[in-house]
């Protein structure tokens, strides 16, 4: 169905991660690829000043290895790649330089201030220019 499928992860709900990677490869078709994609968030300077100055290095170095670790165990053959920024931002620019057919995000139940999908999600969903799949999530 899709021959460029973006999976972004977000490492702290790794077993969602696992349940889109999954998705993802029954999507694929023969010959296509996938990206599993994490994004590292910015850290504000006012905050980033109290820090370790490697630490975002560190920070995108753990989430390879996490993604890494991720797809071996599921087995699926996947590109990972990290990126830094605002999440949707991150996720949709990754798509377009990469030519996808689909994105894939996953999306908790959310709060009133993001009520019918996730904040990143939602931001996915209305400027992605090519198909996005939620996989809703509950906490």
């Amino acid at each position: 169905m899709y021959r460029k499928i973006i999976v972004a992860v977000a490492l702290g709900g790794i077993e969602k991660g696992e349940k889109i990677l999954r998705k993802a490869a029954s999507l694929l078709d023969a010959g296509g690829e996938i990206i599993a994609l994490n994004v590292i968030e910015d850290i504000p300077t006012y905050v980033a000043v109290e820090l370790p100055a490697n630490m975002v290095e560190d920070a995108m170095q753990d989430s390879r290895d996490q993604l890494e670790t991720l797809v071996a165990t599921t087995g699926i053959a996947a590109t990972v790649e990290i990126r830094n920024g605002p999440p949707a931002k991150a996720i949709i620019s990754t798509a377009e330089s990469h030519g996808a057919d689909l994105i894939i995000v996953a999306s908790h139940v959310p709060d009133f201030s993001n009520y019918f999908i996730g904040a990143t999600a939602d931001r996915v969903v209305r400027h992605a220019k090519c198909s996005v799949l939620v996989d809703r999530q509950k906490i």
